[in-house]
């Protein structure tokens, strides 16, 4: 008796430690985090409403799965040979057999409507106020932020490797340029390619487009608020595609407007494309 407490004591012990540890897991904003059980905190209405949809999916699920189960343990308690020696003959049953063609229809009537909506969020994209190009490499980003909106210049985006972290950088998530942009502000983001398939992916803003060369792929986000979201690209893009983050700052309007200053001097001084000189001797590196 006293070991089967002891036992129960510490497997209760421990699965309050995992819980305490994937609490602290599910606060963590904008990048993964250990033993973490859930997606990542959203912070855009589409990501909002794709964490709905999720939820709503997963109790649909769970209760098909427990129905499915209980009917299971039905017909094997009660409908086994010994329980069940001289077994019921016929052929059909049609108050079942419409039972179980219209619950499945309206299930996926269920379904369909926030599937759609959320497709037309993710879709439609309403009127922006900042534009920015994302335009994919093997394997870094390039960003660029039009004139006529107070960029006129780009920059390169690459990881920073393991042995150049400083405290607090996530390892294969942090990038030495960050794409900055506003709080509350309706960005849209245009996306292609210069070699090969890329996906351009932020778990935070539900937000994830194919970058393909020859084409021009727009999505859009507004975040609600304000601190440094990481991505990846999430297509096989080849050796390093693991080396290939995204890191998206979201600060003020004064932040970014004194960003955009600094910006423009920063990159002006680099090469005649804007592209820091930098990224030459990296990729070689690698």
């Amino acid at each position: 008796m006293g070991k089967t407490f002891f036992r129960l004591r510490s497997l209760t012990a421990l699965i309050a430690g995992v819980g305490a540890v994937a609490g602290q897991a599910q606060a963590a904003e904008g990048q993964p985090s250990p033993w973490q059980i859930s997606l990542q905190t959203p912070v855009t209405e589409v990501a909002h409403a794709m964490h709905d949809f999720h939820n709503l999916l997963l109790w649909i699920i769970g209760l098909i799965v427990a129905f499915v189960a209980a009917l299971l343990l039905i017909v094997i308690l009660r409908y086994n040979e010994k329980a069940n020696p001289t077994p019921s003959r016929f052929s059909h049953n049609s108050l079942l057999e419409v039972a179980w063609t219209v619950v499945p229809v309206l299930i996926l009537v269920v379904i369909a409507v926030p599937s759609f909506k959320l497709l037309r969020q993710q879709l439609i994209l309403p009127p922006s106020d900042i534009t920015v190009k994302v335009t994919a490499h093997q394997w870094y980003w390039t960003y660029d932020y039009p004139e006529d909106q107070g960029g006129g210049f780009g920059f390169d985006s690459n990881y920073i490797p393991a042995d150049q972290l400083q405290a607090g950088q996530p390892r294969l998530l942090a990038v030495d340029n960050e794409l900055v942009l506003p709080v509350n502000k309706t960005v849209r983001v245009q996306v292609t390619a210069a070699d090969v398939i890329h996906a351009f992916a932020m778990p935070s803003f539900g937000l994830k487009i194919d970058a393909i060369p020859g084409r021009l792929n727009e999505t859009w986000f507004k975040a609600e608020k304000e601190g440094i979201y990481y991505g990846q690209c999430s297509l096989i893009c080849g050796q390093n595609h693991a080396f290939m983050p995204i890191a998206i700052r979201i600060v003020s309007e004064e932040r970014y407007a004194e960003w955009l200053a600094e910006a423009k001097t920063k990159f002006a001084a680099n090469d005649n494309n804007g592209r820091p000189t930098m990224v030459a001797s990296r990729l070689a590196s690698r």
